[in-house]
């Protein structure tokens, strides 16, 4: 419930800001992909002013995550390393504590009486 809060706190803001900007700048420019020929440019787009700029914030976004992501490379190969290793050493850790297991005798069967002579107390040994 408390994510749907603060999601709707954060987008509705951020939809009226958009929707205003895309209000304000709806001009319609040319967008040329020619560096050579200004005139008559091999591929040109025409498209709102404010459909350029949120296409070019969009496509940064991506590229930097797409960056970020890469350069976490190596962190995520560490974590599943170490996460292998350690999956290694909990195996090996339960083999020998099977191993090296101290069995304790079962418990005596209940007695009538509190004290019973025929009865040894039996100490175990200290852990490893």
């Amino acid at each position: 419930m408390f994510r749907k809060i603060v999601t709707a706190i954060i987008v509705v803001p951020l939809a009226a800001v958009i929707i205003a900007f895309a209000v304000a700048n709806r001009e319609i420019v040319t967008v040329s992909f020619d560096p050579f020929s200004s005139t008559s440019p091999a591929y040109a787009a025409t498209l709102p002013l404010f459909a350029v700029i949120l296409l070019v914030l969009i496509i940064g976004v991506v590229v930097g995550g797409v960056a970020a992501w890469l350069r976490q490379s190596k962190w995520r190969r560490s974590a599943r390393q170490l996460e292998a290793e350690n999956r290694t050493l909990r195996a090996e850790l339960d083999a020998i504590r099977r191993r090296f297991a101290v069995h304790e005798p079962a418990a005596p069967p209940p007695t009538t009486t509190f004290f019973d002579p025929t009865v040894t107390p039996v100490i175990p040994p200290p852990a490893p």
